[in-house]
């Protein structure tokens, strides 16, 4: 199974996918800004197709060695249809959530982490091109849930 979970920065992506990690079996993150890292120099609007494309060989190298795979990030309908189209050859379920918190706890510091003024203008711009509200998987208003609860309920929708 693939399960992608989509949002904006700061949603709980990643702290979700650690979670469910935690409760499924063998599961790999694949986090595709680690993939970015390797080429922080290049502007973000010409690493993205290359941060996609690297993240869907890494995506179909786990899947294909029967693991299951958890993506933390961010998806427009544009680079959602990428990935699916991309990874439709892999005869694996694909599920997808959204995590989409009101845009005022998004652009809150929560937990320990820091934002910085550009990521609160990358925050407001995808609320801006409606990363939170996609037409495509389920949405969830995380907003007033913990992040276990939050785990908990997809796990179920899993079927797990």
């Amino acid at each position: 199974m693939i399960i992608f979970i989509n949002g904006s920065i700061n949603a709980g992506k990643t702290t979700i996918a650690r979670l469910l990690a935690a409760r499924v079996k063998n599961v790999a993150i694949v986090e595709v800004d680690s993939l970015r890292q390797m080429i922080e120099w290049m502007p973000i609007k010409d690493s993205i197709p290359l941060n996609l494309e690297n993240a869907v060989a890494v995506i179909k190298n786990f899947s294909s060695r029967g693991l299951n795979v958890v993506v933390p990030y961010p998806l427009s309908k544009e680079n959602y249809e990428y990935m699916v189209d991309s990874l439709r050859d892999m005869k694996v379920d694909i599920k997808v959530f959204t995590l989409a918190p009101r845009l005022s706890l998004a652009v809150a510091n929560r937990g320990t982490r820091e934002l910085t003024r550009e990521e609160i203008e990358r925050i407001k711009y995808h609320y801006e091109i409606g990363i939170p509200n996609p037409s495509f998987g389920e949405i969830i208003d995380n907003s007033d849930q913990s992040p276990d609860d939050t785990a908990e309920y997809i796990f179920k929708r899993l079927g797990f």
